[in-house]
């Protein structure tokens, strides 16, 4: 009889958590993603999320494919490809009995699934602390301890400074000038230069900075608030970077590996040694 690998329910389904996603597919295990109906993500290029909106997504050589209960997300699996439910608050962990849960929502105000909900529960950056809301915290801060496990404490605080790329920071992040409807107007994934009119709040225009590679443009149609992250744009000018999962998100993926893999009962479901060393 076939192993069933063990199931992972991850909580979000943004870039980040596109890559934690990435390093648990590739290494055997199976995923279940929740998602809002209208999900936030950015870099939509890669991430999972945009599954909700198009239907089915394919993020280097992962698929992801919406799924409307739990019956189909299992069909889905059988498929080798990955499920993304329309479930806010996660409610399908009931059904699902997940051999961990991962709370990548990034929305830095703690889990909503109860500490047992899972064999092993982690938590990506602010918002958690280790034996406290979840067992094990990943730290998702750019630096020496990007991607490190923490089993007490907490992550760093969010510093709301964006990585800065050739000099850019709080530019290359674009944001909302005002609450209203969010509408594109540039293509996500091209060359834009400096003045280019890159999308559209309430009628109140975004533009372009500085030249540079349209990484990340939110979905249109979305009512946001003022100040939300609606793009990215990349001084590098590199496209082929837009279709790639960035390595922050493979280092914290990295990071949520091995918070698994030091559960006796989950290397044994992927048919590795019990033994951890």
């Amino acid at each position: 009889m076939r192993r069933a690998p063990p199931i992972v329910l991850l909580l979000g389904g943004g870039d980040l958590a596109t890559g934690v996603a990435a390093r648990l597919w590739r290494s055997g295990f199976w995923l279940v993603v929740t998602e809002i109906p209208q999900p936030l993500a950015v870099r939509r290029l890669v991430s999972l999320a945009e599954a909700v909106y198009e239907g089915e997504v394919a993020v280097e050589e992962l698929r992801g494919r919406r799924a409307e209960d739990l019956q189909s997300a299992r069909s889905i699996l059988d498929q080798g490809v990955i499920p993304i439910l329309v479930d806010p608050t996660a409610e399908i962990w009931h059904e699902l009995e997940p051999s961990a849960m991962v709370d990548a929502r990034m929305i830095k105000s703690g889990p909503y699934l109860p500490l047992d909900s899972a064999e092993v529960t982690i938590g990506l950056g602010p918002g958690f602390e280790a034996g406290v809301n979840v067992h094990a915290v990943v730290e998702t801060h750019r630096g020496h301890r990007l991607g490190r496990v923490f089993w007490e404490g907490a992550a760093q605080p969010d510093t709301g400074v964006p990585e800065s790329v050739k000099g850019q920071d709080f530019e290359r992040v674009l944001r909302a000038p005002i609450d209203g409807v969010f509408e594109a107007m540039a293509e996500l994934g091209s060359l834009v230069t400096e003045g280019t009119r890159l999308a559209e709040v309430g009628g109140t225009p975004l533009i372009a900075p500085f030249d540079g590679a349209l990484r990340g443009l939110l979905h249109g149609g979305i009512e946001i608030e003022a100040g939300s992250k609606v793009g990215d744009l990349d001084p590098q000018q590199d496209l082929s970077l837009c279709n790639l999962i960035s390595d922050k998100s493979l280092a914290i993926g990295g990071g949520v590996l091995e918070a698994l893999l030091t559960r006796p009962s989950i290397r044994s479901q992927l048919g590795a040694s019990s033994e951890y060393r």
